[in-house]
């Protein structure tokens, strides 16, 4: 896939399946996360990898969350199964460093970038993903439970397989508007 096209074209992909990215589609997704914007070199993010077995873990956090929210046991049950969408889920969190010259929103766009690098990595190696947050990204029992201090923030969750069907591209946004 062409950088442009990739870059004009950027869809999620909500519906992926096994396998998951091989060690080296990995390994590049994880070289485009390095290239974002890091002001001072703080690399101001850390990335919790699920695969495998490790996705009810997360599956269990989530169930955690949901009853801790008073949830019914079927919206509970719902939750544990979340994470099973995907044979990959990276919980991407904002560490973050304490630094004069670096405000935390800062830090949090580019834990963001980082994202969504990793991202346009996998879809230019044909992998489907998306970039999910909800109420989980900023639930109290998750953050305690992916080790966030208090200043840290989920950015999301990026659910990362093989496309069950094509992309769907959606239509170009009237943009143009946006800018003065």
């Amino acid at each position: 896939m062409q950088a442009l096209e990739l870059l004009t074209t950027r869809s999620s992909m909500p519906r992926v399946t096994e396998p998951g990215p091989t060690a080296e589609q990995f390994a590049i997704m994880q070289e485009a996360a390095s290239r974002a914007p890091d002001h001072k070199a703080l690399m101001p993010y850390r990335f919790i990898v699920f695969q495998s077995q490790k996705r009810l873990r997360l599956g269990e956090l989530f169930q955690q969350a949901a009853a801790a929210r008073g949830l019914d046991e079927k919206a509970q049950a719902k939750a544990a199964e979340v994470p099973l969408r995907a044979p990959m889920v990276i919980a991407v969190i904002m560490d973050y460093q304490p630094h004069e010259k670096v405000p935390r929103d800062e830090q949090f766009a580019s834990a963001a970038c980082a994202t969504l690098l990793m991202q346009q990595a996998a879809f230019a190696q044909e992998l489907g993903a998306i970039w999910r947050t909800g109420w989980f990204a900023e639930d109290e029992v998750v953050k305690a439970g992916l080790n966030c201090k208090p200043e840290d923030a989920i950015v999301g969750f990026l659910y990362v397989g093989t496309p069950v069907v094509p992309t769907p591209i959606k239509p170009m946004k009237a943009i143009s508007a946006k800018f003065e």
